[in-house]
């Protein structure tokens, strides 16, 4: 293991917590940067462990709320209610993400195009969405109903092919569902948490016995990173969301995939 590949994965790290909670979709960015680098994990784990770091920015950044919900659990049937919404919107990914695992990681992961292709595609949804002058109905991300929390589950689902982006579609659902721009992107970052940990916890099981110590430590740095950089995405994204709206994010994700493209064309 040499100092570039850890430099490397300090890199995809910090890509990596930029990039989860914006709607551009931060695999399908890790792939085509570690692509173009030329690094290579086992199984792809690294690409999907280092999302314990933006985990743990999530449950730090709104640690106060989180503690108060688990307190009034057995009291509070909005705290109840809100954990209800989050478990049912986690099950549609938890079961396709399980069954399509070895497709996804083997196939969709493996496709620079692909990835290219889905990151235009999304960034012309998010400006499209971004001119519909839709008047919001839910904007309580914690008191979204059972419903809506189901159909966003099943929209986050898209998400699996590369370059979808989990909080893309998490964000885009909830708005065309009718949730203000604040409480789409809130209800994202909560789902993320069940989501991303089964996802976590899935490939640390399914890599338990390929991953080597320097595999390991190239993850805590990935992590580190991760972590960082995602703390200080959660604490002013929906100030610049509020302000801006999704356009920008959606030029970006055009940019980044026709580069990616052209890049392909050239050098493969």
């Amino acid at each position: 293991m040499s100092f570039g590949t850890l430099l490397e994965a300090f890199f995809l790290g910090l890509l990596e917590g930029f990039t989860e909670f914006l709607p551009v979709s931060s695999t399908g960015h890790i792939l085509l940067a570690g692509h173009f680098l030329g690094f290579e994990s086992e199984g792809k784990a690294f690409e999907v462990l280092i999302q314990l770091g933006a985990i743990l920015a999530i449950i730090t950044v709104y640690f106060q709320r989180f503690w108060h919900v688990l307190i009034t659990l057995p009291t509070s049937p909005r705290s109840r209610r809100f954990v209800f919404g989050i478990v049912i919107a986690f099950l549609p990914a938890a079961v396709i993400g399980a069954f399509a695992h070895g497709f996804i990681k083997e196939v969709l992961f493996e496709s620079p195009a692909l990835i290219c292709v889905t990151l235009i595609l999304g960034g012309i949804v998010l400006i499209w969405v971004d001119t519909l002058n839709i008047r919001p109905i839910h904007t309580d991300a914690m008191a979204f109903p059972p419903m809506l929390a189901l159909k966003i589950g099943f929209i986050q689902c898209l998400a699996m092919i590369p370059g979808t982006s989990r909080s893309g579609a998490t964000i885009v659902g909830g708005l065309l569902l009718g949730a203000s721009k604040q409480a789409a992107a809130e209800f994202s970052f909560f789902l993320a948490l069940p989501t991303m940990a089964g996802a976590f916890a899935y490939d640390l099981y399914k890599n338990r016995n390929v991953l080597t110590f320097d595999d390991s430590i190239i993850i805590v740095v990935g992590f580190v990173a991760a972590f960082i950089a995602a703390v200080a995405v959660v604490r002013s994204l929906l100030a610049f969301v509020s302000k801006h709206g999704y356009t920008p994010f959606g030029w970006w994700r055009i940019a980044v995939g026709g580069v990616g493209l052209v890049a392909l064309a050239l050098v493969g």
